[in-house]
């Protein structure tokens, strides 16, 4: 029988995440460090681990069983792939209502793109980021 991750099992991983984060040479990761801050400051259920080699944000509350390539948990994550600006894609993204228009792309598979340029820009998109991810971890409950 194969072992559950973390991730499946709802158990958050900042140790991981702090490793990974202080071993990263990123030029903007200033921006980095306040969207984490923001992301888990944003509701007590999200954790936070090393998926597709970034950190990811997930929900960690009660769930029923599911087949981890379902996905359920995931909320948004990082996407190291630009060194100009940060993007985060949001898995369930098309399930967000988004009136400010800060996610972008419309995939197949539902994900959304939210991408940051500075921490002025963050600082004007918290809220509605905050919202944002609100609304797809009430999804989850």
């Amino acid at each position: 029988m194969k072992k559950e991750s973390n991730l499946t099992l709802g158990i958050s991983e900042p140790e991981k995440v702090a490793a990974y984060l202080k071993k990263m040479n990123h030029p903007l990761m200033e921006m980095v460090q306040l969207l984490r801050k923001i992301i888990l400051s944003t509701d007590e259920k999200i954790g936070e681990g090393i998926y597709w080699n970034a950190p990811t944000f997930y929900y960690t509350g009660e769930m029923k069983a599911f087949d981890p390539k379902e996905y359920k948990r995931y909320i948004v994550g990082f996407v190291f792939n630009k060194v100009e600006v940060i993007r985060m894609v949001f898995l369930k993204g098309e399930n967000a209502s988004d009136p400010s228009g800060i996610l972008e792309g419309s995939y197949k598979d539902g994900r959304r793109l939210a991408v940051f340029s500075s921490i002025d820009d963050i600082n004007n998109k918290e809220q509605v980021l905050k919202e944002i991810i609100k609304e797809l971890v009430n999804q989850m409950n």
